[in-house]
């Protein structure tokens, strides 16, 4: 049964429409979704609005970010003032210096007026600071003295200026670890970091998908004047499994696309682009803020493993975890020289549970550089595979064989 536009999203979208004008603490203006993962989102973004507090928002491009910042101004106390928005990863420095703080006549080449800056335009308001991480040492401290003590000066000028503006920032990125890397201020981070907004990326919350592609689809269908109202089931299966690396943005491109090529009423699988029919290989999943976190390196490993390998598919064990383990002793080999007593201790498993895993893996018989030397007991070293056979395992050595 398809699913229809006009008996899901419809209601859906009216429900949450009214229940955001009433003040509902499940929902924002705009916001749309139902995962539990969206509402710690909308629950955080309720209790900071009204105060006068600093917030940043973390996360990855297209999950919204922008959005939760604008929830945060029309929430607020300060909703009837100006609400500014300012990309600083897509200016210079200067120019983004003289766009943040304002200009004086003649102050640099092309000045030739006296310029308002976006903290003043904000007075009384909010200003929305996008992709905080761009800005460069400098325009840092000039950013920490506006949240420290509320003033500043034009590019050029030497009179101070005082502001009442409050600042809601995002990042893409670990801000602490930029600030251990040296590309962040500290001070600045710690200023900015009072009440953090984690927006988790589409595919940690995969519920909201199937709302959000009935809200595109009905607004890509009223815009190009289409008849599509419905879903095919297995279209939405597809759009469901997708790791979506470009997040809400990537979702309603695609189902904009659809709209416009497909034919019919229903959105149907030869309707979505080829990557998500898996005629091309799926992107990888960058975590969080860039980050090299173990855990979610294995967490995007094993998702995109299950994924390729498909529903059908009833060997993941050996093709994921034999894959990595193979791997892992290949390198540990080669660190250790080829020796196999010093691999098996680095490793932390038996040597004999080493020699068998070599043995499993073909390590021993591929002749590849990683097929590491095993060290027998008068201490002289043999290539894997060849030479004596290595003695029974001792007490001292058990306790780490799981076999």
């Amino acid at each position: 049964m398809s699913l229809d536009l006009r008996t899901i999203s419809g209601a859906t979208g009216q429900r949450r429409a009214s229940g955001a004008a009433a003040g509902d603490e499940t929902s924002l203006p705009g916001i749309i979704g139902c995962s539990p993962a969206l509402q710690e989102v909308i629950r955080t973004t309720r209790r900071v609005a009204p105060s006068r507090a600093c917030v940043l928002i973390v996360g990855e491009t297209g999950a919204g970010k922008e959005l939760i910042a604008r929830a945060i101004h029309d929430l607020s106390p300060r909703s009837t003032g100006p609400y500014i928005r300012v990309n600083c990863g897509a200016l210079t420095e200067s120019l983004l210096e003289s766009e943040l703080f304002g200009h004086m006549k003649g102050s640099f080449t092309g000045a030739v007026d006296n310029r308002t800056g976006r903290f003043e335009a904000a007075h009384a308001g909010s200003i929305f600071l996008d992709e905080i991480n761009s800005t460069s040492p400098k325009l840092q401290v000039k950013l920490l003295r506006v949240l420290q003590e509320g003033e500043f000066e034009r590019v050029g000028d030497n009179n101070t200026k005082k502001v009442d503006t409050r600042i809601i920032a995002a990042t893409n990125r670990d801000l602490l670890e930029e600030s251990e890397a040296g590309r962040f201020r500290e001070d600045l981070y710690y200023r900015l970091n009072v009440v953090p907004v984690y927006l988790p990326p589409l595919r940690e919350r995969r519920e909201d998908v199937e709302p959000l592609v009935l809200f595109f689809l009905q607004r890509y269908a009223e815009q190009n004047r289409r008849e599509m109202r419905k879903v095919h089931p297995e279209a939405m299966r597809l759009l469901r499994e997708h790791d979506w690396p470009g997040n809400i943005r990537e979702l309603q491109n695609y189902v904009e696309r659809a709209v416009i090529l497909g034919t019919g009423t229903e959105l149907r699988v030869e309707d979505l682009p080829p990557q998500l029919r898996g005629q091309t290989p799926p992107r990888p999943i960058r975590p969080r803020g860039g980050s090299t976190d173990l855990s979610a390196l294995c967490s995007e490993l094993v998702r995109q493993g299950v994924r390729a390998a498909g529903p059908s598919s009833n060997d993941l064990y050996d093709r994921i975890v034999g894959r990595v383990e193979r791997e892992l002793i290949q390198q540990v080999l080669q660190q250790c020289d080829r020796v196999q007593i010093k691999a098996a201790a680095r490793l932390g498993i038996n040597r004999n549970t080493l020699h068998k895993k070599l043995s499993e893996f073909r390590l021993d018989e591929s002749g590849a550089p990683a097929a590491g030397g095993a060290e027998n007991g008068d201490g002289h070293d043999h290539p894997v595979g060849e030479g004596p056979a290595p003695s029974p395992p001792t007490e001292s050595e058990s306790p780490h064989d799981e076999d």
